[in-house]
């Protein structure tokens, strides 16, 4: 049976999407230790069914707004049309009824270091982020760049303790299972959000009969995209942290590995896009990378985002390599790979000799849908299930979204190319941690 949305399923989206997002560090995150208990992960799960439905519904009300007939794009629309049942999954899941004896033990603080409190509640910001950027909520006029009106929700956390030594009752554990069950339905339901867009951005382009997108579309398209890294984080991380329970690696809190070895992920990245770039072109031996990393460097981060950050500048430096010395060259030039570690950063370089981009391209770069690939290929919404697999090339979507990964947690992705040579793309990530998502 297809799912309809009420009249008043969408007044509820209209009242949550009034009030602001309430933003989570990495730190944060990781609070919740290898094995959280169940009260610690009953609040997380309240945290999360009270702040997923506001996000969502900014995504709702933003994906209606869209100006000059975007919004009436079929897939603009079914994105819409996910976005909404999942919040009303979210809304009308069955709240256990709790005894007020264990509601005021829920609330009772646990006993914390201050130094602890002052971690959790402390966050930088990202230099690279103008206040405001990636704004969750649309403003009252619609246009997309406030941060929504109603109370402030500083006195919201992701993570509270909430363990006091005594057992807790089952309806906590059951209410816990399932709500990362319906967590794990709404992920599924939008795992093709990303194509299924830009599928309603190239309907869009061909009725306007345009070649470009415009700046609003663009700025939309980098706040939708953030806030459904963010989503995605919170989503996959509070699965994680439940199935954790039951079986625990001491290095990863959810999907945060606490000891990210970059050389490892590094070394993967390469032989990933060596793969697919020999699988594409027909090549016997793909352009070969060098990679200059201590074997020690490990910090706190989510491997499945630098993997895809890595993977992706890598395979357009040896796409370039290739199509600039040609598929028939014997022996392509080396493209490097250099890590550097400092006290706020780690830094990765990719330098390669592929040509080259002219210096009126570069803006081109960040913007979705831009390609240098004369064919877009036609996007079939199954094909990108995971955002992680992606053909050699052609959306233009690696180097904007693998900028968003990379200042959701506090770094940035940078590109300086000397045409005529090659191109050098340096990837900052946070080593701090303490980066708030870039909501306000």
């Amino acid at each position: 049976m297809s799912w309809k949305k009420s009249e008043k399923l969408m007044e509820t989206i209209k009242h949550y999407s009034n009030f602001p997002a309430t933003g989570v560090s990495l730190r944060q995150m990781v609070q919740f230790g290898e094995k959280p208990s169940t009260g610690t992960l009953f609040r997380a799960s309240q945290f999360l069914s009270e702040e997923l439905p506001i996000r969502l519904a900014h995504r709702v009300q933003e994906l209606s707004d869209l100006p000059d007939g975007l919004n009436e794009m079929p897939s603009i629309q079914r994105v819409r049309d996910w976005y909404a049942q999942s919040f009303e999954e979210l809304t009308t899941l069955p709240r256990p009824s709790l005894s007020s004896e264990v509601r005021e033990r829920l609330l009772r603080p646990a006993r914390r270091s201050e130094k602890d409190s002052k971690i959790l509640s402390q966050t930088t910001l990202n230099p690279s982020v103008k206040k405001g950027q990636y704004k969750s909520a649309p403003d009252s006029n619609g246009n997309g760049n406030g941060n929504g009106h109603g109370r402030p929700t500083s006195s919201r956390r992701y993570y509270v303790a909430a363990d006091d030594g005594q057992e807790w009752p089952p309806e906590l554990s059951a209410y816990n299972l399932k709500f990362a069950e319906a967590l794990d339905r709404i992920k599924r339901r939008h795992d093709s959000v990303v194509t299924t867009v830009a599928q309603g951005i190239l309907e869009y382009k061909r009725k306007r009969q345009r070649m470009q997108i415009d700046n609003n579309i663009q700025a939309f398209l980098d706040r939708f995209y953030m806030s459904r890294i963010g989503i995605r984080m919170l989503i996959g991380q509070h699965i994680a942290l439940t199935d954790q329970r039951q079986r625990s690696d001491p290095n990863y809190v959810g999907i945060i590995c606490t000891k990210t070895n970059v050389r490892e992920l590094a070394q993967e990245a390469i032989e990933n896009a060596r793969f697919v770039c020999e699988d594409h072109y027909g090549l016997f031996d793909a352009p070969k990378v060098q990679l200059v990393c201590n074997p020690d460097i490990s910090f706190m981060y989510v491997p499945g985002h630098l993997s895809h950050m890595l993977f992706e500048t890598l395979k357009n430096s040896l796409r370039a390599v290739v199509e600039t010395h040609g598929q028939d060259k014997e022996e392509f030039p080396v493209t490097k790979l250099i890590v550097a570690e400092g006290k706020e950063d780690i830094t990765i370089k990719i330098s390669d000799e592929g040509g080259g981009i002219p210096r009126s391209a570069i803006p081109l770069v960040w913007t979705y849908m831009y390609t240098t690939v004369d064919q877009t290929p036609s996007l079939d919404p199954d094909f990108n299930k995971s955002d992680f697999k992606a053909p050699m090339a052609g959306f233009g979507y690696g180097l904007p979204i693998s900028r968003l990964y990379a200042r959701y947690f506090g770094g940035d992705l940078k590109l300086i190319s000397m045409e005529g040579y090659g191109t050098d793309v340096y990837l900052h990530l946070n080593r701090l941690s303490s980066s708030s998502e870039p909501l306000q």
